[in-house]
């Protein structure tokens, strides 16, 4: 998601933004249950494919409404398809593949490891990004979360090593995306309703020339799947945005971010609970571990003790999704 500028004075909303948080949260844990009951029915590049589609109309309608103006850049269209390939096309595409052969439950957790990989990668690629003790020792405690998830200490024993691969490379996806957009779209003039729009819309683009290329028309169309494919789109995909897109100009980005340590319970809940997914004891206790280093590796220095930025600290890899 690319940095949201400074938001004008604006009236109230009508929903508090403690309901918006939780029903964002709901809205991305519940998104792995539906991408695995998607891919009962379909294959994961028409389910990525239908999630573009409508999440890209619910973006439009959004944009329609407030009178938004596409970017007119030739540039800045360029980097919102290299945006759109790393953190929609890729990531939406790897998960699916995933679930076909791992638990929603864990695709859920090995989203969670998005802000590990942010603070690796930005430590490289953003100068201004310098690690602290805390933030190292974050990352350190994460990614013993990952190996714990993994059951490392058993030789990953009956662990679909390739599935659970690409839900950690969608994850590092996320993160290289949010880094590459802090990089060449912060500033653009548009906003982030705008770039976010364009971005879905790109990446439908680019599942609709690779959908074809590797999968065959669906001979039917089975009523949960294609259910759980648009929730997954309009909800997942649009709603959700326009519901942080809110939440981060009302309570800031420290709070909007928050959603990221609710996203793998409510996935673990929602699997275990509707879909009868089981879990050894290393699952949810890994899971703890990976949210505790996550949270280290965002956390920043006081007010007293960093120099004082030249713009609003709003890193888009505080800012997770799935």
């Amino acid at each position: 998601m690319p940095p949201l500028p400074p938001a004008p004075a604006a009236r109230r909303p009508a929903v508090d933004w403690r309901i918006r948080f939780a029903a964002l949260s709901l809205i991305w844990g519940f998104s792995f249950l539906l991408i695995k009951v998607g891919t009962e029915g379909y294959a994961p590049f028409q389910v990525t494919l239908g999630r573009l589609l409508a999440g890209t109309a619910v973006l439009a309608v959004a944009m329609a409404v407030r009178r938004e103006r596409l970017p007119r850049s030739a540039r800045t269209w360029g980097h919102i398809t290299v945006a759109a390939f790393f953190l929609n096309a890729l990531p939406f595409s790897l998960f699916s593949y995933a679930e076909l052969t791992i638990p929603s439950t864990l695709a859920g957790i090995c989203n969670a490891t998005s802000p590990l990989w942010g603070m690796a990668l930005s430590v490289v690629a953003l100068s201004e990004d310098r690690p602290t003790r805390r933030r190292v020792a974050g990352l350190g405690i994460g990614f013993l979360g990952v190996l714990t998830v993994l059951g490392a200490w058993q030789g990953f024993s009956g662990l679909d090593l390739p599935g659970t691969g690409m839900a950690l490379l969608a994850s590092f996806s996320y993160a290289v995306g949010w880094i590459y957009v802090r990089r060449t779209l912060a500033g653009t003039g548009s906003s982030t309703l705008t770039l976010t729009g364009s971005q879905l819309f790109v990446g439908t683009l680019q599942l609709a020339v690779v959908t074809p290329v590797f999968t065959s028309a669906p001979d039917s169309f089975p009523v949960l799947p294609t259910l759980s494919v648009l929730a997954l789109g309009a909800l997942g995909t649009g709603l959700a945005v326009l519901l942080q897109y809110g939440l981060v100009q009302e309570v800031g980005p420290t709070t909007g971010q928050m959603v990221t340590y609710f996203i793998p319970v409510i996935a673990t809940a929602a699997g275990v609970t509707l879909l009868g997914e089981q879990l050894t004891w290393n699952t949810p206790v890994g899971a703890v571990i990976v949210l505790a280093g996550a949270a280290l590796t965002q956390s920043r220095p006081s007010a007293a003790a960093r120099p004082r930025p030249r713009t609003p600290d709003v890193r888009p890899e505080r800012l997770s999704r799935t």
